[in-house]
């Protein structure tokens, strides 16, 4: 079991209080070797309801701009003292490296600094405009209950993105983490806990996502619903939402192009690509899912991808110098060895990989990192979001060609372009249908900017001011000159 200073208890948080039993328990279980971290308690619905109740009665008690900003910067001074410690928490129920999950704890952090020092933008505005004899002033009024819906691959930087814009907007939060890594989640809401916010500004949810996403869309108190999640499971929570018109924020599937021209420097692109694709084992929205190399720069391209992946060591996160951990069940496993076997029939070649072995228990989960060429986009690696370790490469001929081939999917998330041309690259980008484009660097989001889909990857923003006012309502006032 997991011993923590930031897991007092494993239990749900409703009101200010901690909650131990529910309707059973599941196992949390570490994706490398199997060990039983923790028994948590799966909420029953009318527990839920408890939860949003007192995320309501805490929205409308009020809180001025001064008092939540200090809760976020507290709340960010926390996780940064904390950082290896959840750092550790990460990596045993996530699987990837711990000096990665360090990372992704002070990139969450960052969440909590911005908000905090942009929360001045939710001011009262009065406008210059004095129009029909009357002064105008807008306020920015807390949009209500806010539920948040967070999958496991980034444990802690999932519900940074939703919780610190949600504190900031002045909304009561209910959150509902994977049923993978709900520790992380539990150490947040200890670390909230002795700061001491308000009972019911925060509360958290463990239980089945079924229930508690039907709960969320049905009750009239929850106004916003910010997810991240699966494209299905998008277009499941926008028909159970329909009837209370209520706010959408969903971060749904990608399958981003990754797209190398010739002119590119090779070098740089073929690290862009290793510090973008391989981040917790290839299980990330943002990472490339497609390569697309031009003709004439393939074969070399492949060779220093090759000699770079040969280089990458797979093993428990926790262990000194592991590169890549496992994946985060068998399923997952599953899913990337389908996808190979389907671009292996169609005429793709292995180009280097070890065979990959299936785990006989749902842990255990390594695949090794994988590269193949001649891949087609109707292969299901280039069809399908594989969410693991296996690159495919395919090459083409002209700009228009590229494009039109990045394009031709549902998806609209995240794309990446190299080129020594700017204004070549520009153009590129200028025509992709993504939400996030790197020209030149195979960076992710940052909390400073929006971030979220085109298409059907979803629609709303996280980060940036964009994030902020997807948790306010503008309220106009007009009072007689």
């Amino acid at each position: 079991m997991l011993k923590s200073n930031l897991l007092p208890e494993w239990a749900a948080y409703i009101d200010g209080k901690w909650v131990t039993k529910g309707a059973g328990e599941a196992a949390v279980l570490n994706p490398a070797n199997g060990d039983l971290l923790a028994q948590v308690p799966q909420l029953e619905t009318s527990q839920v309801e408890e939860a949003i109740q007192a995320a309501d009665r805490a929205c409308r008690a009020g809180t001025d701009l001064a008092t939540r900003k200090g809760w976020l910067l507290s709340l960010r001074d926390a996780l940064l003292e904390h950082r290896e410690e959840l750092g550790r928490i990460i990596t045993l129920e996530h699987g990837k490296p711990h000096p990665e999950a360090i990372v992704e704890v002070e990139y969450s952090a960052g969440f909590f600094d911005y908000y905090g020092y942009c929360i001045d933008k939710l001011e009262p505005e009065l406008l210059e405009t004095q129009s029909r004899g009357c002064a105008w002033t807008i306020h920015h009024r807390p949009a209500g209950v806010a539920a948040s819906i967070t999958p496991w691959n980034f444990p802690l930087a999932m519900f940074a993105k939703k919780l610190a814009p949600a504190l900031a907007a002045g909304c009561g939060v209910v959150a509902r983490p994977s049923g993978e890594t709900p520790l992380t989640a539990i150490a947040v809401y200890t670390i909230a806990d002795r700061i001491g916010l308000p009972p019911g500004q925060m509360n958290l949810a463990i239980g089945k996502a079924g229930p508690i996403g039907e709960l969320f869309c049905a009750h009239p108190l929850v106004r916003v619903i910010s997810c991240t999640s699966s494209t299905e499971t998008g277009r499941i929570l926008l028909r159970n939402a329909a009837n209370h018109i209520k706010r959408l924020s969903l971060e749904l599937g990608g399958n981003a192009p990754f797209i190398v021209c010739d002119d590119a420097d090779l070098e740089a692109a073929a690290d862009g690509f290793m510090a973008n694709k391989f981040r917790g084992a290839g299980q990330t929205c943002v990472c490339s899912n497609r390569v697309y190399a031009h003709e004439s720069i393939s074969i070399e391209f492949l060779s220093l991808l090759a000699d770079r992946i040969g280089k990458l060591r797979m093993g428990n996160g926790m262990a000194p110098g592991t590169d890549i951990g496992p994946l985060i069940n068998r399923s997952a496993f599953d899913k990337v060895a389908s996808h190979l076997s389907d671009a292996l029939e169609r005429g793709a070649v292995k180009v280097c990989g070890e065979e990959p072995v299936r785990p006989s228990e749902n842990w255990g989960a390594f695949f090794p990192p994988t590269l193949v060429s001649n891949a087609t986009d109707e292969m299901k690696v280039f069809r399908e979001e594989t969410f693991g370790p296996l690159v495919a490469v395919a090459e083409f001929k002209s700009d228009e060609e590229v494009i039109e081939r990045s394009n031709a999917t549902e998806y609209g998330l995240a794309a990446y372009v190299y080129s020594g041309d700017k204004k070549r690259g520009n153009r590129i980008v200028d025509q992709l249908r993504f939400g996030h484009v790197g020209l030149n660097t195979g960076t992710g989001p940052t909390p400073e900017a929006p971030f979220g889909g085109f298409k059907q990857s979803g629609f709303g923003r996280e980060g940036g001011l964009e994030g902020l006012f997807e948790f306010v309502e503008p309220q106009t006032v007009t009072t007689p000159r």
